[in-house]
């Protein structure tokens, strides 16, 4: 991690809370009334040095039968909302930013000597393989930006990933549901 980046995102995430209280409150709010279900989804996953802390987000997945909340789930997906949540995690100091994205538990055990090190830096809200292809990149692709991120990360190269973030949140064509299939989930070097 670069000198400051801890008050980096400490200023980084008040200023963003400003700003993403409004929309949590108020989709959390539809998605309670839509689906009777507690709109916050928490799920523990591995951060720095794999140090295991639960992740905040909305709920984006429901049943077939909650069509109204699944519809309303794509859109909050797609324009990035479920991710604000995660801004507590940032302001508790178990998430940064930017960063590498953390990715399931279940993974840990998979990871080769080169992808551990995605562990060597907190993880982010954003990070550089976002800004690249998001979550339509294969697995090989994600871990090389995400430890090409873990060795030249920067001030300068965070506030680039955060603008390229902005731009990308609108654009809809890299995003995927939340839910794995089997075969996009990571099962190792083959």
């Amino acid at each position: 991690m670069y000198r400051g980046k801890r008050i980096f995102d400490l200023i980084a995430a008040l200023l963003l809370t400003f700003f993403a209280i409004p929309p949590v409150l108020f989709f959390g709010f539809l998605l309670f009334l839509l689906s009777g279900q507690n709109p916050v989804f928490k799920q523990q996953r591995p951060g720095l040095h794999e140090k295991i802390f639960f992740i905040y987000k909305l709920r984006t997945l429901y049943k077939d039968n909650q069509r109204s909340a699944m519809v309303l789930g794509q859109v909050i997906r797609a324009l990035s909302i479920d991710e604000l949540p995660q801004l507590y995690n940032v302001l508790k100091g178990e998430m940064s930013i930017v960063g590498p994205r953390p990715l399931l538990r279940e993974y840990l055990k998979l990871y080769n000597e080169e992808q551990k090190q995605r562990h060597l830096t907190k993880p982010g809200i954003t990070g550089w393989a976002q800004v690249n292809g998001r979550n339509a990149l294969d697995w090989r692709k994600r871990f090389k930006f995400d430890v090409w991120y873990v060795n030249n990360q920067s001030m300068t190269l965070d506030i680039k990933i955060l603008v390229f973030t902005i731009k990308k949140a609108f654009r809809f064509k890299e995003v995927k549901p939340e839910g794995l299939k089997d075969d996009e989930k990571f099962k190792g070097n083959i």
